[in-house]
């Protein structure tokens, strides 16, 4: 049996020109996305991506625009999820101040610039195109493999 896939609601958070990164994998400290998480059913994209912002970052988002659908698996787990991303503002609270993950999953957050994270091993691959705005990030970012 196939397990069903996961949709996750991610934020494309800049602030003088650096993109917030977490390392929203548990246990690797050397791999960073865009905040957020899994979507809970019967609450709407914006409303889970604002909560998933409270929880991992201590910060209240105004979410905007969805900017990138990203797809990624790892075959042989059987795992394959789904992420939607929203241009987003902070609206309140400490981007630099201290916070504890509720879920412990998100230990480490930055604001990196796009020199910084070139030097990153970061997911999606296309994240940095997209969230800078490169006239050729894709909408829509074809199924990759996610990191062993």
């Amino acid at each position: 049996m196939t397990a069903p896939v996961r949709l996750a609601v991610r934020a494309i958070l800049m602030r003088d020109d650096r993109l917030l990164l977490v390392n929203a994998y548990k246990g690797r400290d050397d791999l960073w996305c865009a905040p957020g998480g899994g979507v809970e059913p019967h609450a709407a994209l914006p409303d889970n991506l604002a909560r998933e912002l409270r929880e991992e970052c201590g910060l209240e988002i105004a979410v905007g625009a969805p900017c990138l659908v990203n797809e990624f698996h790892h075959a042989r787990r059987g795992f394959h999820q789904v992420d939607l991303y929203f241009r987003c503002e902070i609206l309140s609270g400490d981007p630099d101040g201290p916070w504890v993950d509720p879920e412990g999953i998100v230990s480490h957050r930055r604001w990196v610039t796009r020199p910084e994270m070139a030097g990153l091993r970061v997911k999606p691959d296309s994240l940095a195109a997209v969230a800078w705005g490169d006239a050729d990030a894709p909408g829509y970012d074809p199924l990759e493999p996610i990191l062993p």
